[in-house]
């Protein structure tokens, strides 16, 4: 299948994956493409549901979260050290 990736800059671009694929997959797809660290991606499926992709975890597949071929995926980062970053002050 193939789907469509948005990033919040307006940059787009084609992933092309398995029909069975994971959102692991997908992840490591669009890391090989445009080089983005695939632990950071938080992914966010524009459909009636507006559904966010994380939330199943990455063995997932693609087609249980709602992604078809010709689905519109927006991506977001996901910010470094969370963790550190609120427990300094």
């Amino acid at each position: 299948m193939r789907v469509a990736v948005e990033i919040l800059t307006g940059t787009l671009f084609y992933i092309q994956v398995g029909d069975d694929a994971t959102v692991a997959d997908l992840k490591k797809e669009i890391e090989a493409q445009q080089k983005l660290p695939q632990d950071r991606l938080i992914l966010f499926l524009d459909n009636k549901q507006n559904h966010l992709i994380n939330e199943e975890g990455d063995g997932a597949s693609l087609v249980d979260c709602g992604v078809r071929d010709g689905s519109h995926i927006y991506l977001f980062f996901d910010p470094l050290d969370t963790d550190e970053s609120s427990s300094h002050s």
